[in-house]
């Protein structure tokens, strides 16, 4: 329960509440720790040892992740973005896996504006499958044009989307890509527009 994804912070802090009686914290200055005393209802106690912050010490985000989440925020709400930070194997500046509320938090610090979708339907920035969607090509076909350069194309993580400009996608080099797919076999154009998507993807 703790670890699902619907499991909202205020849930969390029930079950804190529910299953842990008090904590006592107290600080080894020899070993430069913090050492914390949980004592679970039931009478069980565990000790924690965090390192303590040495003065002038800052726990800050990394600038990559920071840039990553510009990026992000162009097709992404905050829940979507926590989920692919962590599956990039990224930490908060403190350690902590990233929540929908942590990412939120990360970008009100830094103004990063929040993702908001268009109201005509129309969005200037797309993922992989959207951007090749609208030009008629497979996916494949796009990201390797974006990969070898042919197109301009974001892909901040590893394991994460491409972001594609809706106005890129009416440029020259994108027609090119478009006509070099339809006239080779090579580059399949993928299937027929109409068709329906059984799977969601963000990539």
């Amino acid at each position: 329960m703790w670890a699902a994804p619907t499991t909202d912070a205020r849930l969390k802090k029930r079950i804190v509440r529910t299953v842990i009686r008090e904590v006592v914290a107290d600080i080894d200055d020899e070993a430069s720790e913090i050492v914390l005393l949980i004592h679970w209802v039931g009478g069980v106690h565990t000790e924690l040892r965090l390192p303590k912050r040495r003065r002038g010490q800052r726990n800050s985000t990394s600038g990559d992740i920071i840039a990553a989440v510009r990026q992000l925020v162009l097709i992404a709400n905050d829940d979507l973005i926590a989920g692919i930070l962590n599956r990039n194997g990224l930490v908060t500046g403190h350690g902590n896996r990233w929540t929908r509320e942590r990412v939120t938090a990360h970008r009100s610090h830094h103004k990063i504006p929040v993702f908001r979708p268009a109201a005509d339907g129309k969005e200037p920035w797309l993922n992989l499958n959207k951007a090749a969607r609208l030009l008629g090509v497979a996916p494949k076909t796009l990201r390797l044009a974006a990969e070898a350069g042919e197109i301009e194309g974001v892909h901040p993580l590893p394991d994460g989307p491409w972001v594609f400009s809706r106005s890129t996608l009416g440029e020259p080099a994108a027609q090119r890509i478009v006509h070099r797919a339809r006239q080779n076999p090579k580059y399949p154009t993928g299937s027929h527009p109409d068709q329906q998507n059984l799977f969601t993807s963000t990539t």
